[in-house]
């Protein structure tokens, strides 16, 4: 007879740098605490936690006593502790000295609360490429947790996955141990008892472990799941089974790593968790990919054939995403300049400004993924900037400087003073990328378009067809397979912008009426900040320049007649919340950022926002001036959900000989 099964159960517990109060709270009320005080009743239930380490600290500061609470079920040998990045960066993305610093922040961390130095860690995402063993063996990890399906790729059977197995990179060794994809999905959607019975019927079969590994978030959060989890007793249900099973024993991963050999020696892929890595693909592809698998899943075929379906890597959203490209890379830059400083004057301050620019939710989108969320890129743009500024007083940068920093064939120009930073870029577009506030750590030119997104499809087919609930008794639907919508949105919605969601994209209105975008600007023949535009009989010079808290925005016009009309995206943080609003040089208010605002001779606007704690101040000859919301349509584990990612401003001249000039400036409010 079969000895019993070891249950290696784990969970993962993160909330986004930046993430707003309220929301962390409602997670821990229905999720974090109610998952630990039920656990606490059951002592003979071990399992592993992680935290990323920005949540531990708002948790240790607002509920200190469920932080208690888990120290003590970590000193009596409940609670095993993995670890991670301290602000739960993708490791892979960041580099080898930030993963180290990263590493051993949470480490540290831990061992000071909680009295545990971690041997594992949880691999933000599950995204596994080989040149993070160095980084990890040398933070003293001596295990992770990674994808049964990571294993498939490499050929391994299902039957072998039920221990650790062992990688090198450069004669380095690391363990990893395959999460159970079917018990991702079973647990806790699936009926306890059957959750219980396939567990056991594992250990009839002979299997060593059952390893899982998954988002806390599962237990309380995500729709429905509170009153399965708690209310109607699943969790409790749950480790009441195990531990009445003579088939199942909970361990802890430690136990098992010292008390079981390796299976052997396993070489993985650069991979994620396998939904992920259709979330990786742009629309079209994601849409093939996806027509493939659901074509071998209606043949029989897709369990077999899933290996060999991979989809896309975590990375290509650098390439999906321009503005999580251009995140990144500047972020990649200040990690540079803090590295260079001379170690007395690097800071711990600055360190942590660096590690919470890195977290990975603003550089992603899937399911789960917070690039469309403008309060999480704000964080990432917040610290950033607060750490180039701290910079900047020890090692100043040029007012001028040029080059192609993200790679992406065009040069940018950054155009700075001590307190403002403008970036254009010689596309031909003629347009600002950045416009970055020091003293607001405020990035205003952080507005997101809206892509092509293959699940947009579900949007139409779900209008015509709203997706049945499941029956009471037969578990509840994965946010994964869940179609609701928080919003009322269209597929119109939806439709991807054409061009980026810029500052001072240039259309001529000719005098017939017909529009021409001006997309074939070249660059001027100084340093950078002039571009010129020209046609038969005309032409058109443009000019930006940073002066202290102003940027300069000139247009000299030879000969082109009709109207200019250039359109400012600009990311307000109070998007459309009570705190931002519009004023008009006479002092009036006549509407929010949310709301559309038409003037038919303006001579300046002003951007109030009280989240960002100051104004935005607008001067231009006397204008036409339209102003309208800029939504994206997104998805969440809740539903579809409009969100606004900006204000967008249209200003519009009529066309003569001479010079129109618009000047935008900064001001914080008074204290």
């Amino acid at each position: 007879m079969n000895g019993p099964i070891s249950l290696l159960f784990g969970v993962h517990a993160h909330q986004p740098v930046g993430n707003f109060p309220a929301v962390i709270e409602d997670a821990h009320l229905r999720c974090y605490r109610m998952f630990l005080r039920t656990v606490a009743e059951y002592p003979d239930f071990r399992f592993a936690v992680h935290f990323s380490g920005w949540l531990l600290d708002v948790l240790t500061e607002r509920f200190p006593e469920d932080m208690t609470l888990l120290e003590t079920m970590t000193r009596r040998g409940q609670v095993e502790w993995f670890g991670s990045g301290d602000c739960e960066p993708v490791l892979a993305a960041i580099p080898h000295r930030d993963r180290v610093s990263q590493l051993l922040s949470l480490s540290d961390k831990i061992e000071r609360r909680f009295g545990r130095r971690p041997q594992g860690a949880w691999l933000t995402e599950r995204v596994w490429e080989a040149d993070v063993v160095p980084s990890l063996v040398e933070s003293g990890i001596r295990y992770v947790a990674v994808d049964d399906y990571h294993f498939l790729c490499t050929g391994q059977p299902t039957e072998k996955l039920d221990g650790h197995w062992t990688t090198e990179e450069n004669g380095q060794a690391l363990d990893m141990f395959p999460i159970s994809e079917q018990a991702r999905y079973r647990l806790p959607f699936s009926p306890a008892a059957e959750a219980v019975a396939w567990l056991e019927d594992l250990a009839r079969r002979g299997q060593r472990a059952a390893i899982y590994f998954d988002d806390i978030e599962k237990f309380g959060i995500w729709p429905e799941t509170y009153n399965w989890v708690y209310e109607r007793g699943w969790l409790t249900q749950f480790i009441e089974g195990v531990l009445a099973s003579p088939l199942i024993r909970t361990a802890h991963f430690a136990d098992f790593h010292r008390e079981q050999t390796t299976r052997g020696i396993v070489y993985l892929p650069t991979a994620s968790y396998i939904e992920m890595n259709e979330w990786t693909l742009p629309g079209p592809s994601a849409r093939r990919y996806h027509a493939l698998v659901e074509a071998e899943k209606q043949l029989g075929r897709y369990e077999s054939a899933k290996p060999f379906l991979r989809g896309g890597i975590w990375r290509n959203f650098f390439t999906r995403y321009p503005e999580s490209n251009w995140m990144h890379k500047r972020m990649l830059e200040a990690s540079r300049r803090l590295a260079s400083l001379p170690a007395d004057d690097r800071t711990a301050e600055m360190q942590e400004m660096l590690h919470r620019a890195q977290a990975n939710d603003a550089y992603w989108h899937g399911l789960f993924g917070g690039l469309y969320l403008p309060h999480l890129r704000r964080a990432v743009w917040n610290n950033l900037l607060a750490l180039e500024a701290a910079l900047d007083t020890i090692a100043p940068r040029t007012a001028r400087e040029q080059g192609d920093i993200d790679l992406d064939g065009h040069r940018e120009t950054f155009l700075r003073s001590p307190v403002l930073q403008a970036v254009c870029r010689d596309d031909g577009l003629g347009t600002l990328i950045e416009l970055s506030a020091y003293e607001a750590c405020h990035n205003f030119g952080d507005t997101l378009r809206r892509h092509d997104e293959a699940y947009h499809d579900k949007i139409d087919q779900a209008l015509q067809a709203r997706q049945d609930m499941a029956s009471p008794d037969s578990g509840i639907v994965s946010a994964h397979d869940r179609v609701a919508f928080l919003h009322d949105v269209t597929v119109e919605d939806a439709r991807p912008d054409t061009l980026p969601r810029a500052l001072f994209l240039d259309t001529w209105i000719a005098s017939d009426g017909s529009r021409h975008l001006l997309d074939h600007y070249q660059p001027g023949n100084d340093e950078g900040g002039n571009f010129n535009a020209s046609g038969p009989g005309w032409r058109l010079d443009k000019q930006y320049a940073v002066n202290g808290h102003r940027l300069g925005v000139s247009y000299r016009i030879h000969g082109l007649r009709g109207r200019l009309e250039t359109r400012i995206n600009l990311s307000m943080p109070s998007c459309d919340g009570y705190g931002g609003r519009y004023i008009l040089s006479d002092g009036s208010i006549p509407c929010g950022f949310g709301q559309v605002l038409e003037l038919s001779r303006a001579e300046g606007l002003s951007l109030d926002d009280s989240e960002l704690g100051g104004t935005l101040l607008l001067r231009f000859p006397p204008a036409t001036v339209s102003a309208q919301p800029h939504h994206t349509v997104s998805q969440s584990e809740a539903g579809f959900e409009r969100v606004m990612q900006g204000a967008e401003l249209t200003l519009s001249w009529p066309l003569n000989d001479g010079e129109i000039s618009v000047v935008m400036e900064y001001r914080p409010h008074k204290i």
